[in-house]
């Protein structure tokens, strides 16, 4: 029933579990670990039944903490990403929950938010998919208690630049965007090997919580106030990673979207997936005051996706605040959640206070071409409910450009429609 990850492969195993398969086989450090096939999900094999062939598949590694991850027919392709569409839960570790945790990741498939990011897709054959319908197959790999972690942009022509996000603790604070994380660009000398490099830029952010795993529980901590503006990587560490990523671009053809940790002084690659749109540019994350009356002077954050947009301002802080968006609103808000997936749909631009350019929401933001502006500390007190706002995603700035005005939208200066960005 299992499949050993080094084996994995697309038809049976979907894109995720196949590309750590193919790292693997080459010599990367990709945590080991096994693959409950596509097979499994469509012949909903029974609970005892899975549990029993967890249970030695489990021994063989150890029986540590792993984490499970989807890799379902469709996601993480060149096409889509499905960032953070489906399930995955860390630090489980008895057969039976981990059996629970592939059920979780199966149940997931037809989650909400799944079948609405589907839904904006065009479906692709093949991948595993048995006549158009979505499969999920399960990857179980030993978890990394990383001390740092993040995300990679790893390009495939040797002059473009490496985008390296990082920040203290397990990986779901950097990808889930509740955190601002540092940033890193390391450009390569030359063509050949790509191993002469330098640090392009650095920037150190207010990295203020952190995740951590106590048990077989994750944990979120305050950062103690010396490690905040600390730098979570030295430049050796920079160059090893960046030349981690440019491996597995060159085996995998194309640009990649590498998800990493660092735990005792070993980096390991937990996630690679192809690129599907292009970053921005890179921007400062400098925030100004709070506008004052009639002051366009604009708010400056990081560049997440790019497109210009105008809308009326829409402070969302949860599932709660969902019924008040409207087509064509922006939304301002802490952080994204992949549950907001089908508010992407209707908004005409996306503002958070935390996050980082690699982040599940700004990946999916750039699919669905939405401007967005990410890391401007305190947006949702600064920007007032109802105020006229533009998003530059390029430029990674925000203007008011009208207080707010009641539930009216202004006249004469309509928002801009979610397909209608540059």
């Amino acid at each position: 029933m299992l499949v050993p990850l080094e084996e994995a492969a697309r038809e049976t195993c979907g894109g995720k579990a196949t590309a750590l398969g193919a790292l693997l086989r080459a010599g990367l450090p990709v945590p080991g670990g096994f693959v409950v096939p596509f097979d499994a999900h469509r012949a909903a094999v029974p609970h005892d039944v899975l549990r029993d062939a967890l249970a030695p598949a489990l021994r063989a590694l150890g029986s540590p903490p792993v984490a499970v991850r989807s890799s379902a027919a469709g996601e993480d392709t060149a096409q889509a990403s499905a960032a953070g569409q489906h399930q995955s839960v860390l630090a489980v570790q008895t057969p039976d929950d981990v059996a629970h945790a592939v059920r979780a990741c199966w149940d997931s498939l037809h989650s909400p938010r799944a079948v609405d990011y589907r839904a904006g897709l065009d479906a692709e054959p093949g991948d595993g998919a048995a006549s158009g319908e979505p499969a999920m197959a399960v990857l179980v790999q030993r978890l990394v208690d990383a001390e740092v972690s993040g995300v990679m942009f790893a390009p495939d022509e040797p002059g473009d630049t490496t985008v390296i996000e990082a920040s203290w603790g397990l990986g779901p604070s950097v990808v889930g965007g509740t955190v601002t994380p540092d940033t890193y660009g390391v450009v390569a000398h030359g063509t050949l090997g790509r191993r002469a490099v330098r640090v392009a830029s650095r920037v150190v952010a207010d990295k203020q919580t952190r995740l951590d795993r106590d048990g077989t529980r994750l944990v979120p901590r305050d950062v103690p106030p010396g490690d905040r503006l600390r730098p979570t990587l030295d430049d050796a560490t920079v160059f090893h990673l960046a030349q981690l990523g440019w491996r597995a671009a060159d085996l995998l053809g194309g640009p990649q979207d590498v998800e990493w940790a660092l735990a005792d002084g070993t980096l390991w690659i937990v996630q690679a997936r192809p690129v599907t749109a292009p970053l921005p540019a890179p921007s400062t994350g400098v925030t100004g005051s709070a506008p004052r009356l009639g002051d366009v002077s604009p708010l400056r954050g990081t560049a997440g996706s790019t497109g210009i947009a105008t809308g009326p301002a829409r402070i969302v802080r949860g599932p709660a605040d969902f019924s008040r968006v409207s087509p064509g609103d922006v939304l301002i808000c802490p952080f994204t959640d992949p549950a907001w997936t089908p508010l992407l749909r209707i908004a005409a631009g996306v503002v958070t206070e935390t996050g980082g350019v690699l982040s599940h929401a700004a990946i999916v933001a750039r699919e669905r071409r939405i401007p967005a502006v990410l890391g401007l500390a305190g947006a949702t007190g600064l920007i007032a409910e109802g105020s006229l706002v533009r998003v530059d995603g390029e430029a990674g700035t925000v203007t008011v450009e009208t207080p707010p005005t009641g539930s009216a939208r202004p006249q004469g200066d309509l928002p801009s429609r979610p397909g209608g960005h540059r």
